[in-house]
């Protein structure tokens, strides 16, 4: 069902709000989110205003089934009601999170916001299948070691965002944030045999549901076919639903707008095996300009690890979004209050050259992925870069002159007594010999730090050309880059 057409049955309602507190993640190593004996069952909170909220941002954008989504969602996450445990999954094709990813997860986190606990899985089992949601051909097989190792890395992902939400994003003045868990798919069914697994949740899954699957059909109708394995990917996902529901009472699954295929195989078995009625949720998939889901299939991913996308290249990423989206994304990849991204987007009308909407969504964006300090760098490299700011080279470490320069050559050099412009240009073999090399600093072709030399016979000035923390950046044309660290200062 439209996920517009709940919202208006739960009416309208404000987002998250302020007065929130902070409760303890229990990371790396959570407890189980089945209460204890002793422990009060905590209420959510507002959450009658969670599904309007989400729906009036656009996060959510479709809930299934729909008759009784539509009859009993409302009541179930109605404020006073105890709350419910909603799963996203991740699965580890490559070792770090994209920003396609990053929807499903602050779905999650809306949850957890408003008091409920969230379980984000990832696929260490599963992705040695694939999805074949929206593929035309089979993935390559993921090894075993390789599967395991991503995994890691992807848990080690999804542990940072949770932390820099709880650190940076949650009030500790309020009421309790809901709990989250971690997982690996691998735990259940990795040990499951085969013939257990086909002779129960197989035999509850009927072929007529896994072959309607449009996905299914174009690779059934394909040159290359589809593979028995990729043909059971819906029936895993699906058993991680029964399990989890089973093992933590977990009656929601998000997911994107692409995984809705997979819900439903989910819904069938959970349903079908244990008679309680459970949801799934999508959320919107994010496109390139062109259209293309953006991920390590399509080769437009951007990363969410630092080594594979720094902090400065995710920053840029959201400053360089266009008007017609901004105010979007501002709803759905951040947690301000839906007045004040209208305010943020009336002040834009007004002075549109100061590009505020978006280097707001890209401050909040990269504070998220990269916690405070990747925000600062991202900040740093910004100014260093586009506006020659000589006090941000000063301040930018060994690790952000080489993400922000990556195929800039380097170069150590001692400091000579009268030591000259055109000295540091031939040494770090900036120029060609001869008078060509000579003439281009002339002409003005060389800066140094942002500023433009002229004079090749200039002696290197310590503060000028040579920088606090002893680094020099050298540019030749509108795009050669050099990076010079003097030794011994």
């Amino acid at each position: 069902m439209a996920a517009r057409a709940l919202w208006r049955r739960c009416g309208r309602a404000a987002g998250p709000g302020g007065g929130l507190c902070r409760a303890p993640l229990p990371l790396p190593a959570p407890l189980p989110l089945r209460r204890r004996a002793h422990e009060q069952p905590r209420r959510a909170r507002g959450a009658g205003g969670l599904l309007a909220a989400q729906c009036e941002r656009g996060l959510f954008q479709e809930v299934f089934p729909a008759p009784s989504a539509e009859e009993q969602l409302p009541a179930l996450l109605g404020p006073g009601q105890p709350p419910l445990a909603a799963y996203c999954g991740f699965d580890p094709t490559a070792d770090s999170l994209h920003v396609g990813h990053l929807l499903p997860f602050m779905a999650l986190l809306h949850f957890q916001r408003a008091g409920h606990d969230v379980i984000a899985v990832v696929g260490g089992a599963t992705a040695r299948l694939g999805d074949p949601t929206g593929r035309e051909r089979a993935r390559e097989p993921l090894p075993a070691g390789r599967a395991r190792a991503q995994a890691l890395a992807l848990r080690a992902g999804l542990e940072r965002l949770f932390r820099n939400h709880r650190e940076l994003f949650w009030d500790p003045g309020g009421a309790g944030l809901g709990r989250a868990l971690l997982l690996d798919n691998a735990r259940w069914l990795g040990r499951q045999p085969l013939l257990r697994f086909l002779g129960g949740a197989g035999g509850r899954l009927r072929m007529g549901t896994l072959l309607s699957r449009q996905s299914c059909q174009a690779r059934l109708r394909s040159a290359e076919g589809m593979s028995l394995a990729e043909f059971l990917y819906p029936a895993l996902q699906a058993y991680d639903f029964l399990h989890l529901h089973q093992h933590h009472g977990c009656r929601i699954q998000l997911g994107g707008h692409d995984q809705m295929g997979n819900i439903m195989s989910g819904y069938e078995l959970v349903t079908k095996m244990t008679g309680t009625d459970v949801f799934g949720i999508t959320v919107p998939l994010i496109t390139s300009t062109t259209g293309d889901k953006l991920g390590k299939t399509a080769g437009n991913a951007v990363w969410l690890n630092r080594d594979k996308t720094s902090p400065f290249e995710l920053y840029q990423f959201f400053v360089r979004q266009q008007d017609n989206v901004v105010e979007k994304y501002l709803k759905l990849f951040t947690f301000l209050p839906l007045e004040e991204i209208a305010h943020i987007m009336e002040m834009h009308v007004k002075e549109p050259e100061k590009w505020g909407p978006q280097k707001r969504l890209a401050a909040e964006v990269t504070k998220l992925v990269h916690g405070r300090e990747g925000l600062e760098s991202a900040k740093r490299c910004t100014k260093a870069l586009y506006y020659s700011s000589v006090e941000a080279l000063e301040e930018m470490s060994d690790l952000e002159l080489q993400e922000l320069f990556k195929q800039a050559p380097s170069a150590e050099l001692m400091l000579e007594p009268g030591m000259t412009v055109l000295d540091l240009c031939r040494k770090a073999n900036a120029i060609p010999d001869g008078h060509s090399g000579y003439q281009k600093i002339t002409d003005g072709g060389v800066s140094i730090n942002g500023t433009r030399v002229t004079n090749p016979e200039a002696v290197l000035i310590l503060g000028q050309h040579i920088l606090k923390n002893g680094v020099s950046l050298l540019r030749v044309g509108k795009k050669n880059y050099y990076i010079i660290k003097w030794l011994q200062l």
